[in-house]
């Protein structure tokens, strides 16, 4: 069962042990950072800092000539990832024997937002959502997909895992993110990830829906929550709130728009790497969730991609709709994490994997080795060891 663990730039440049020591883990494989969001790292073992903060999304290499004249275009990084930061980290991890992918971080982008807040979902009350771009937006598709074909196939890398190639909602750890006073649940948070952007409104409008009828219809749904009502699980919830015509004439919308970037996205990467070379996308079986993981419709997905990274926190249960699809050769790697103080379980890795593995998966993923502390790596050694 091939393991993978991801891995920044920075926890490899300027610390000569990390290649060798991440290669001792016992893993083939790492999913290395082309292009991330802000981030704050800890890098409990390198020999030149312990705290790494990245202080907005940008790419990690230099960018070429494509994005001459265009608005909408990647940040360099700044001292956090200089120069041809990803380059020289995949260099040293080839050099140690292990496969390098990248780790491409797409809708999700708080910079872009602030500096081209037009960009922005825009929720049913009309605050934007500056880390989260509108996936309808003809603009900022061109961006994404361009973003995903340079950022993904890069110099040493044989594959790519795409993160965030979809709709972002509210759930997103903003600085010192004050937002779970109220629990909305997965209803509540599909309601307020409803975009009313422009873009948005004008897709409604295809669908024989009024936008401003249907925001006036989300705020009302809405009502009862921040009052404290605790709202049905699911898309049932939603249903129940909303209004089942409603309900669906939204996620026509939504999912059409998320498969249709999805499809160009991984088409362009396609055209701009070599063969053999790997595309899998973060996903979620359930096409109405947002995030860093976007829902996607598991039939359709496994058509375009050659797999799915799939969040598995909580349990590997969300590998089931993926698996059932039968798909010959697809790629279903399952996400554990391994970092104890961010809730992760490295000592139970062995029984989780094996239990990942009955449902289907066939890789993991490890998150994350560099932040991970000395006793979670022994554990990860000891675990993958015992795989």
């Amino acid at each position: 069962m091939k393991a993978s663990t991801f891995v920044y730039p920075w926890d490899i440049n300027g610390d000569p042990e990390a290649p060798g020591r991440i290669a001792s883990l016992g893993v083939r494989q790492v999913t290395l950072a082309a292009a991330y969001h802000s981030t704050r790292a800890l890098t409990p073992r390198h020999p030149r800092h312990r705290i790494v903060t990245a202080e907005h999304a940008a790419v990690l290499y230099p960018t070429d000539d494509r994005w001459q004249g265009r608005e909408l275009r990647p940040y360099p990084a700044g001292d956090w990832a200089p120069g041809d930061a990803f380059g020289e980290a995949a260099a040293a991890l080839s050099g140690a024997g292990l496969e390098v992918h990248t780790w491409v971080v797409l809708a999700h982008n708080s910079r872009l937002g602030a500096e081209h807040p037009d960009t922005s979902v825009v929720n049913a009350y009309g605050d934007r959502y500056p880390w989260a771009p509108c996936i309808a937006q003809p603009a900022t598709r061109a961006y994404l997909v361009e973003l995903a074909a340079e950022a993904a196939v890069r110099p040493g890398a044989s594959g790519t895992e795409l993160e965030s190639l979809g709709w972002y909602g509210l759930q997103h750890l903003h600085a010192h993110d004050k937002t779970g006073g109220v629990p909305l649940g997965d209803a509540g948070m599909y309601l307020m990830a409803l975009c009313f952007c422009p873009t948005c409104e004008e897709g409604y409008g295809a669908q024989g829906l009024d936008a401003d009828e249907l925001a006036a219809a989300v705020r009302a749904a809405l009502e009862p929550l921040w009052q404290g009502t605790v709202a049905d699980e699911g898309w049932a919830g939603v249903e129940k709130l909303l209004g089942e015509s409603k309900a669906a004439a939204t996620r026509a919308w939504r999912d059409e728009t998320a498969r249709t970037l999805q499809e160009t996205a991984v088409r362009a990467v396609r055209r701009a790497a070599p063969d053999g070379f790997q595309i899998l996308l973060h996903a979620d079986p359930v096409t109405h969730h947002v995030g860093a993981n976007p829902g996607v419709d598991p039939e359709h997905i496994l058509a375009v991609a050659d797999g799915v990274v799939v969040p598995c926190a909580g349990g590997p249960a969300l590998l089931t709709p993926f698996a059932a699809q039968g798909r010959e050769g697809a790629v279903l790697a399952a996400n554990l994490g391994v970092v104890s103080g961010m809730g992760g379980s490295p000592g139970t890795l062995a029984s989780d994997a094996a239990r990942a593995r009955e449902l289907g998966a066939t890789e993991i993923r490890l998150y994350h080795a560099g932040l991970a502390s000395d006793a979670d790596l022994v554990a990860v050694r000891e675990g993958l060891a015992a795989l």
